[in-house]
């Protein structure tokens, strides 16, 4: 039987979560330091663009309409990044995981054979994550989305992927079998990328590569082997200038917390085909190896596309890769009939 063909970088907008935080003051310091990140010629430009798309963010109807255009069977559907707001408290944390959880598994269940969603947990309270991560999957959600990191609030150092206090997270996710989808939300080059939309270019495969190597040189993916984590944007620039990370693992005694060369642990990952570069995702396949790479198409913002298929074809893989990432690789991790 020919496995569906499954797209794991899709995204929903949830007005309920945006309605629970409005007008706090916590908001507002984030809508600043995004606006400066960004540059004044993005935000004028993201406004219009995420308006033009709220209708394929928001209705089932006009997503199923545009997954049949694509030839896409099956989306994992994932929180729009914007939903993360690491900025809250504890007490509000909670409440706005609880609401995506709840809206994301509430949209998937209007098309439940089509649909398959993610949630969200609290990064700046590693904490509460387990729980949260408990929630989503008590929603019959499939896992959770995190960012980067999580940044820290009046000096205070943020919270790495490598952070100790994420240990039990990590731990529960690959108890549940759990995935756990990284996907960055801004960048902290900050006003360096404020112009021509650097700070998603650049911006977005920087803070993969970043996110990535915390995992590995931490040891976190030593101490968890089983832990199902996908890398959207095809892992950033880590995978194809993973040399340079093996290198430092090999002359430098400081580089050295991971038990192997860490290009060996990109075969333990996943990673999403958006990478906009048919030679990119060749050598992407290459390294990670084509059971690793599944089908991304970043539904429905700009900056992914709208015929993942078509920049599947364009790589011109043998036939079993083209296959596996298309669809059967994603089936299995999702346990797919």
């Amino acid at each position: 039987m020919t496995a569906p063909t499954v797209d794991v970088h899709a995204h929903v907008l949830l007005p309920e979560v945006e309605e629970a935080v409005a007008g706090h003051p916590g908001l507002a310091e984030a809508r600043g330091l995004d606006a400066r990140r960004n540059g004044p010629a993005a935000l004028a430009v993201n406004g219009p663009m995420v308006g033009a798309r709220l209708p394929a963010l928001t209705d089932v109807a006009v997503r199923l309409a545009a997954m049949d255009t694509a030839g896409v069977d099956v989306q994992l559907v994932s929180p729009s990044p914007g939903h993360y707001h690491y900025w809250a408290d504890r007490q509000m944390a909670g409440k706005l995981c609880q609401l995506a959880n709840e809206g994301t598994a509430a949209h998937c269940a209007k098309a439940p054979d089509r649909l398959h969603g993610l949630g969200l947990v609290p990064l700046q309270h590693p904490d509460l994550a387990p729980a949260l991560l408990d929630h989503a999957l008590d929603q019959g959600l499939r896992g959770v989305e995190i960012s980067s990191h999580a940044p820290g609030r009046g000096g205070a150092r943020g919270v790495e992927l490598s952070d100790p206090r994420l240990a039990p997270f990590w731990a529960r996710a690959e108890e549940t079998g759990a995935l756990v989808f990284l996907h960055p939300f801004g960048c902290t080059l900050d006003e360096r990328l404020d112009q021509w939309y650097l700070s998603n270019t650049v911006g977005q495969p920087t803070e993969n590569a970043v996110a990535l190597s915390h995992l590995i040189f931490s040891g976190v993916l030593d101490r968890h082997p089983g832990l199902k984590l996908v890398a959207a944007h095809g892992g950033g620039y880590l995978p194809t200038h993973i040399g340079r990370s093996d290198h430092a693992w090999r002359v430098r005694p400081d580089a050295r917390d991971c038990a192997r060369e860490p290009s060996s642990y990109l075969r333990q990952l996943y990673f999403d085909s958006l990478v906009h570069d048919p030679d990119v995702l060749r050598e992407l396949i290459r390294v990670v190896g084509a059971d690793r790479v599944l089908l991304g198409s970043d539904f429905p913002f700009d900056m992914g596309t709208d015929d993942p298929l078509g920049a599947l074809r364009a790589a011109g893989l043998p036939d079993h890769d083209f296959h596996a990432v298309r669809g059967g690789n994603a089936a299995a991790l999702l346990n797919l009939a």
